[in-house]
């Protein structure tokens, strides 16, 4: 494969990987730190808080890869137009829908 074939084939979110990496990293942190807060039978107050905390980060990652797929695969897709824009609209529209009903 080309250069050229091979730079439309990267996703939109490589250019950020390691920021990405290490948000989930903590994000990983704060799930642990749940289990802990599980098993020492924190206040279900404080625990719900910090679910909380961890679904916002959650939803920081996808609406961060949400941006760079629009960004990056929607816009090189539509470009080229024909199937693959319509397909790479539709998948975003679906990601969409999974974001706001969670």
């Amino acid at each position: 494969m080309d250069e050229v074939a091979a730079e439309q084939h990267q996703h939109g979110y490589l250019h950020a990987k390691d920021d990405h990496l290490k948000r989930l990293r903590r994000i990983e942190g704060q799930v642990r730190g749940l289990q802990r807060m599980v098993e020492e039978e924190k206040y279900c107050i404080d625990v719900l808080t910090q679910v909380s905390a961890t679904t916002k980060a959650l939803q920081a990652v996808a609406l961060g890869l949400l941006d760079e797929h629009l960004g990056h695969c929607v816009v090189d897709a539509a470009r080229r137009g024909g199937p693959e824009a319509d397909e790479k609209v539709r998948e975003a529209s679906e990601a969409i829908a999974r974001l706001v009903r969670s």
